[in-house]
């Protein structure tokens, strides 16, 4: 299992339509990726689960993957969160 702390630096955070990108990327790993936000968990391959977390700009969370491509899966998921539109 992987974790990463990040500060999300998409303008928009993780609403809407980045958010629908966001659970289109994780759905590309098979691993379990879940986000977690002031100790709020979610499963970061859920629309749902994401917005229910209403991760603005500036927020810091936690990213958590577990499974063959952990790596490989957190590495892309923070370079998604980390971007600057």
């Amino acid at each position: 299992m992987k974790e990463k702390t990040i500060t999300v630096k998409l303008k928009s955070g993780l609403q809407a339509r980045p958010a629908a990108l966001f659970v289109q990327e994780a759905n590309r790993f098979s691993s379990d990726i879940f986000l977690e936000k002031d100790g709020k968990r979610a499963n970061a391959k859920s629309i749902m689960g994401l917005m229910s977390l209403a991760v603005n700009s500036g927020a810091e969370v936690t990213l958590i993957a577990d499974g063959n491509d952990e790596q490989e899966a957190i590495l892309s998921l923070m370079r998604f969160i980390e971007k600057e539109d």
